[in-house]
């Protein structure tokens, strides 16, 4: 069974730096694209960035390009290094992959969903 678990969430104040990791299990393949989205209360789920499996370049939406670094391992371990963080940046964080090895932001693409790990900036 396909499953995805984020960690590393937290309270951090502005400028400062989280790192937030997701371990794959299951059917989750190298071919798979995986990525991170993240939805503040009241907003819609928004990406954030991903990557392909291999030794393909991440992609990044415009407002953490620069700020947030995107890594994969062999294992498919996901790690969102976050810099220069904002309070706007403040939400709930998740993990997902799907079987395309494409880039893709759209929330429906993607098939596999961790629980959530929450992040807050403070002003």
């Amino acid at each position: 069974q396909e499953q995805l678990v984020e960690s590393g969430g937290g309270l951090v104040q502005a400028g400062g730096s989280l790192r937030l990791s997701c371990a794959a299990s299951g059917r989750i393949f190298n071919s798979y694209y995986m990525g991170w989205f993240r939805q503040a209360p009241g907003k819609e789920r928004e990406f954030v960035g991903g990557i392909k499996g291999g030794y393909g370049y991440a992609d990044y939406s415009g407002s953490v390009q620069g700020r947030f670094t995107i890594f994969r391992d062999a294992k498919n371990t996901l790690d969102l290094q976050m810099d220069s963080l904002k309070p706007e940046d403040t939400a709930v964080y998740y993990c997902a992959a799907r079987s395309g090895d494409g880039y893709d932001t759209s929330v429906s693409s993607y098939s596999y969903w961790g629980q959530g790990t929450q992040v807050t900036v403070s002003s």
